[in-house]
């Protein structure tokens, strides 16, 4: 659905995009990860033909990106593109309007798509008196009422409770059920997790490491993070050194990658002496993932 080949940019002497290659199959929800300044928005504003590239390509649906791609494309950015004192149902009319629907379709559409982001006996209500979920679909839904084959999500949960983020992470699995392709930006990790079927993690305008959660795991020579709430952690990294275990510090916590899962019992063996306060075992996560690719071997 997209591809990018070589993708180059440059503000001045600063490089923001540096030889990007990306691509993201049909019906594929894929994540791109990143901190704040890592090219994410000027990759968005280039596959959506609103920025120029210094040199490289874009093909969205086999065709070069261009003015005609733009209607292949639906964005929801993350500041709401709403006015908060229309209905739900005249926002979604103006936009429908700006990419040149009909009538007829205009009407199917507006009602095709209240219905599909759950917000279909809002028709009449003022966006201003929804809660910030209903927002945030209703967002959403002015990125699809068009019929774009592919959606762009960027941060579609920043700032949400955690109920709303649960809908809004249903609406787009049911989305990608339908054959939606997606690329998704975010910056909770477990969300990625959750959703992406592919993740990329992006640094200083590269990709530095793709794949899926099972594929990108294989970076980290561990199954499994231990980590320990202790006074006394030089003496648990020393022992650990003895069992080969790599320590690893993320924020305050001491943790140590284990090759093999081990039981409690066999844990408390191994750093017998020691006072250990707590204990927590953890699956090889997103998080330990991007923080060993962006800040160490992988940078």
């Amino acid at each position: 659905m997209l591809t990018i080949k070589s993708l180059n940019k440059s503000y001045s002497q600063r490089k923001v995009i540096q030889d990007l290659n990306l691509h993201i199959a049909a019906g594929e929800i894929y994540g791109l990860l990143g901190a704040n300044g890592a090219g994410k928005t000027t990759t968005i504003n280039i596959i959506c033909n609103l920025l120029k590239a210094d040199s490289g390509d874009i093909t969205i649906n086999h065709q070069p990106i261009s003015e005609a791609t733009k209607k292949i494309i639906g964005i929801a950015p993350q500041e709401n593109l709403l006015y908060k004192t229309l209905t739900c149902e005249e926002n979604l009319k103006f936009f429908a309007d700006i990419y040149g629907l009909d009538k007829i379709t205009r009407q199917e559409q507006i009602q095709t798509t209240l219905a599909a982001v759950n917000l279909w006996d809002r028709a009449k209500s003022p966006v201003e008196t929804l809660s910030g979920g209903m927002q945030r679909r209703l967002n959403i839904a002015v990125a699809l009422v068009h019929q774009p084959k592919f959606l762009i999500l960027d941060e579609p949960t920043t700032g949400l409770d955690i109920e709303s983020r649960y809908e809004i992470w249903e609406l787009i699995r049911q989305l990608s059920n339908q054959g939606m392709t997606i690329l998704l930006t975010t910056h909770l990790l477990d969300e990625a997790e959750r959703l992406c079927h592919k993740i990329g993690i992006l640094k200083n305008g590269q990709i530095l490491a793709e794949g899926s959660l099972v594929e990108l795991r294989k970076l980290i020579p561990a199954t499994e993070v231990l980590v320990l709430q202790t006074a006394e952690k030089e003496q648990a990294i020393a022992r650990a050194q003895e069992y080969g275990f790599t320590h690893k510090y993320y924020g305050n916590e001491l943790a140590f990658w284990l090759p093999e899962p081990l039981e409690l019992k066999e844990i408390l063996d191994k750093f017998a002496g020691i006072n250990i306060e707590a204990i927590a075992r953890q699956p090889v996560r997103l998080e330990h993932i991007y923080l060993e690719v962006t800040q160490n071997a992988y940078s």
